[in-house]
């Protein structure tokens, strides 16, 4: 007896075919050229976090966007540079400090009244043993980086060509919208454009609000360092601001820095003080400073940073970290764009599907 089964072909869309080609392309060429994609990335983020101060500059000034940018972007470089040459030294230098000090501030930890019962026990022993590898590894790395060791011309090259990257970028930006446009169709250009319009609005304004929450965030619990008689108030400023700008999870890491570093340099006292103002600072900068300053840049839930932070952290280290929230909010809202049609169907079908 002949079998009639009916065959069934696999059919995949050529579509779908060069969209996962080109997928792997991508990845292939991030590792091959990993280290100079990475250049071009951070040139085109800053390119996006400078857009809107651009802008304002020309809606101020009335200049071209091209000597705006150049003004903007390079008046910005110059300022950072000269930022680093007064304070670069002392800064690093007292961070490098309060790490060499590590192993004597766990030991007066030890020693106090209100922990003398961790004694040899095994929490005191890993609490010492890391102490004495981060005050012999880190200081040295930052010595390192103090001395200018390394290869001083690739760090100037890859500066230079960020600085570059970044101001052509943002000259060129109404170029390539117009590229963009000219290949899609009539309704869905404005569709697109919009997007690009959303997502360099979210980057700027994160990144913009991110550097001024952080300067305030160390100069807070810096300045409360230093007036509860802390020898490292600089550096334990500089570590706040900086572990701020991880969200979610840098202010709680930066409270676990500098309560016991205060607790043993001035007692249990001044401790309780650092910790209260960890912790009411935070709330005012949750509940008060973000939303103000940087309003709803990003729309995204405590969850969905975590996870962005732990992955883009992985794949590109302390900066995927930093970067990790606009990241995130660029796929939502490249997702949103992408099951809008869909979304709207669904919506439709279960409005019919309601009874009257």
């Amino acid at each position: 007896m002949t079998d009639h089964t009916p065959k069934r072909e696999l059919i995949i869309p050529i579509r779908t075919i060069l969209i996962v080609s080109a997928a792997i392309g991508v990845l292939g060429a991030f590792v091959a050229i990993g280290d100079t994609f990475l250049i071009v990335f951070i040139g085109i983020f800053l390119g996006l976090v400078f857009e809107f101060p651009v802008r304002f500059v020309m809606r101020k000034t009335g200049w071209s966007r091209g000597l705006a940018a150049t003004v903007t972007v390079l008046g910005t470089a110059v300022g950072v540079v000269v930022i680093a040459l007064l304070l670069l030294v002392p800064i690093v230098g007292s961070i490098r400090d309060v790490l060499h000090e590590l192993p004597q501030t766990v030991d007066q930890l030890r020693s106090s009244d209100e922990l003398s019962w961790l004694g040899d026990t095994g929490i005191g022993k890993n609490l010492e043993e890391g102490a004495n590898k981060a005050s012999v590894s880190v200081p040295d790395a930052i010595s390192s980086v103090l001395g200018i060791a390394g290869d001083f011309f690739g760090v100037f090259l890859a500066a230079f060509t960020i600085l570059f990257i970044c101001l052509f970028f943002i000259s060129d930006v109404p170029n390539l919208k117009g590229a963009v446009a000219s290949m899609l169709m009539p309704g869905d250009d404005d569709r697109w454009l919009g997007v690009w319009e959303r997502v360099t609005e979210s980057v700027s304004r994160w990144a913009i609000g991110l550097v001024v929450i952080a300067t305030i965030a160390g100069t807070t619990q810096g300045v409360t360092a230093w007036l509860l008689g802390s020898s490292f108030a600089l550096g334990l400023g500089v570590i706040a601001g900086l572990l701020d700008m991880i969200p979610n999870l840098g202010a709680t890491i930066a409270g676990f820095i500098l309560v016991p570093t205060v607790w043993a340099e001035s007692g249990i006292g001044a401790a309780i003080v650092m910790l209260v103002v960890v912790l009411v600072y935070q709330q005012i900068e949750n509940n008060i400073l973000t939303p103000k300053i940087q309003g709803r840049a990003v729309n995204l839930s405590g969850f969905f940073i975590i996870v962005a932070v732990t992955l883009f952290g992985a794949l590109l280290g302390v900066l995927g970290a930093l970067t990790a929230v606009p990241l995130a909010a660029t796929v939502q809202i490249l997702t949103q764009e992408l099951t809008k049609a869909r979304r709207e169907k669904v919506a439709e079908a279960r409005a019919a599907a309601e009874p009257s």
